[in-house]
């Protein structure tokens, strides 16, 4: 790798030498040959900085399909036989074949004499999955101090780079091929600041630029890279901070430092455009505090997926299981009331592909299929990080986003309550009405403690919510549809006031407490759900006209009470029944659907994606798991209901 000294396109040894390390050559990090040893960090490194090189520098070995520069040539298809001949050497990972796959690729590309942006992006490609496959510190543990980035550019650097950083130091003229200027923006924006670090750290073999990482500590290293990768943009800090500001998809793409740090404009120019490309990409770069500083949210679950990704990558599906409901549980879950608030098909369609990806984690999915679930769960998460900083609601959202999820949450229990209630009326038992508006009224009371305990007492985990979640509504579903089953075989019956006179007075004494507990539940599983929705949209407001939809949704449901309530006194006593019956069948499918779903998302219940729609309100979700119950449940009762018809009336 003589020659990258030689030649103005060969910056990446050029323009660390200039920085004013040692001009002396060192043997890179040893690594053994042996493939059940972990790799070296360093020979990753190295391996990754070679293709990170060969994607930037082929433009200077071919053009237009011919050879423009032969030694430049030479070199390109020496390291990418250098790159396939290490990643044969490292230890196996189920990812190997597929790497090996995309090294002789470009082996053949190169070969080919291909054009600059396909051997680019073949390079590009291989170097994500090499660190996805082999993971390596990527970026600072914290934000570098730019400060001692400038002070150690002025110490090493200055005298070969000037103090601008335009190659035209002092020592500038002893120097062949002259110092990189750090200003020039068009070999500026193929770099990124990990490319820096890593010429920084690791040197090149072959050259006189030494490895650095014996010299410098990691911080250190850090802020030269991003001091020096600040230059080329220096005088766009402003432009760059409001397009910071405005950009969400910006924001989504550059999260935390991992993302900042491996961003290169030319990555980010398709996407933003190039002038908002440099200015943002600039402007973080000088200004790494800007990022956000927690690691929360979708932040903390998009790099949970990553990880998960890298350990499955490993061999290590159980790990990789783990981090996948992770990073659902205490990534997205915590904020899926904000979500929801702001764009509730985007919250359902993360919800299943988050699913889908830990199902193909764990069922022995192909290596392209699980890599295409997570790269569709992580684009997912990326519009849902846009989505959240866009700002807060406004009043028209807030206002129907808040009818919204009080009718969506309240109809289901509301239906319960008043089928209980309309049952006793019918069956002339007032005393025992007392026992159903307890129950509602307690589990309104309870859903209400509950979150003050999960908010400011004991921690309750998303695991958690969802397991209470779902199990309560597995265990109203199954009281359901026993009560379905057993009010249409009473339908079909004749003689009902008799019926109810001699039996009902002492069967309803016996289970108060079960219309008490039935009651209780039905409600209590929506209610800490709905204050979790609120509280979030309480914090984005506007507040007076959340307040409003609340309102207002609790008048609707009133109103949907006392039409019920009414409709059904009006009504014959089998009629009643019959309705009542299929009623109660429908919430016991609609329910289970629910329960399914909830225990998918805790990480009981794997998912296999059904092509079906996501109806929420009826409890259909795109799942093979939760369709196939609720074809269970309604398969019971449709037997149920055939028997009941073949019964006499004096059977009833």
């Amino acid at each position: 790798m003589i020659g990258i000294l030689n030649k103005p396109a060969g910056w990446l040894a050029a323009a660390v030498l200039a920085l004013g390390l040692p001009l002396h050559a060192q043997p890179l990090p040893s690594r053994s040959d042996s493939p059940s040893e972990a790799p070296a960090p360093a020979t990753v490194s190295q391996t990754w900085q070679m293709l990170d090189y060969l994607a930037t520098d082929y433009a200077g070995a071919v053009r237009d399909g011919q050879v423009s520069s032969a030694s430049e040539y030479a070199e390109m298809r020496e390291f990418a036989g250098t790159v396939q001949r290490r990643l044969a050497q490292l230890p196996p990972r189920p990812a190997s074949a597929e790497l090996q796959t995309q090294a002789a690729r470009l082996v053949q590309l190169i070969e080919a004499r291909a054009g600059t942006r396909e051997v680019a992006a073949q390079a590009h490609a291989l170097a994500d999955g090499l660190l996805a496959a082999y993971p390596v510190p990527t970026a600072p543990a914290h934000a570098p101090d730019l400060a001692r980035g400038a002070a150690l550019y002025g110490q090493t650097c200055a005298a070969c780079h000037g103090a601008g950083g335009e190659g035209n130091g002092p020592a500038a003229a002893a120097l062949d091929p002259p110092p990189i200027d750090f200003t020039d923006r068009a070999r500026a924006d193929q770099r990124s600041t990990l490319s820096l670090f890593e010429a920084i750290s690791q040197g090149v073999q072959g050259t006189a630029m030494a490895g650095y990482a014996g010299q410098l500590p990691v911080d250190d290293r850090w802020s030269l890279a991003y001091y020096v990768g600040s230059l080329a943009y220096a005088g766009e800090a402003a432009e760059g901070a409001q397009a910071w500001k405005r950009d969400a998809p910006a924001r989504a793409r550059l999260a935390n430092l991992d993302d900042l740090s491996r961003a290169r404009v030319a990555q980010l120019a398709p996407a933003l455009g190039e002038r908002e490309a440099r200015a943002i990409l600039g402007y973080l770069r000088a200004h790494p505090q800007a990022l956000p500083q927690s690691a929360g949210g979708l932040v903390l679950a998009r790099e949970k997926l990553a990880a998960s990704l890298a350990a499955w990558q490993r061999g290590e599906r159980d790990e990789a299981q783990r981090l996948a409901l992770s990073a659902y549980l205490d990534g997205v879950e915590p904020v899926e009331p904000q979500l929801d608030a702001r764009d509730g098909p985007l919250r359902a369609q993360l919800e299943t592909a988050m699913g889908a990806y830990r199902s193909a984690v764990g069922g022995g999915a192909a290596g392209a299929d699980v890599l295409a679930r997570q790269q569709a769960a992580d684009a997912l998460l990326q519009r849902a990080q846009a989505t959240l900083a866009g700002g807060s609601a406004d009043a028209a959202s807030a206002f129907v986003g808040a009818w919204t999820i009080l009718v969506r949450e309240g109809l289901e229990a509301l239906l319960v309550v008043v089928a209980l209630l309309a049952f006793l009326r019918k069956a002339e038992r007032p005393a025992m009405l007392r026992y159903v508006h307890a129950g509602w009224t307690l589990a309104l009371l309870a859903g209400f403690a509950t979150w003050a305990v999960a908010s400011y007492a004991v921690a309750i985990s998303g695991a958690g919510r969802e397991l209470t979640e779902g199990l309560s509504s597995l265990f109203a579903a199954a009281v359901l549809l026993c009560v379905g089953l057993w009010m249409h075989r009473k339908s079909v019956g004749g003689r009902w006031q008799a019926y109810l006179k001699a039996k009902m007075a002492a069967t309803l004494d016996r289970s108060a407490w079960f219309l008490f507990g039935l009651a209780f539940l039905s409600v209590y599983r929506e209610v800490f759900e709905t204050i979790l929705f609120y509280v979030a949209m309480w914090n984005e407001g506007p507040r007076t006209w959340l307040l409003g939809g609340i309102a207002v949704g609790a008048l609707t449901l009133a109103v949907l009470a006392w039409v019920l309530l009414r409709t059904s006194r009006r009504l014959p006593l089998g009629k009643f029944f019959s309705a009542s019956s299929v009623l109660i069948a429908l919430l016991a499918v609609v329910l289970t659907g629910k329960g399914i779903a909830a225990l998918q998302e805790a990480g009981w219940i794997g998912v296999h994606v059904a092509p079906l729609p996501r109806i929420e309100l009826l409890g259909i979700y795109p799942t093979w798991q939760s369709v196939l119950a609720q074809a269970v449940v309604a398969l019971v009762l449709a037997t149920g209901y055939a028997l009941n018809l073949r019964r006499t009336p004096q059977q009833g």
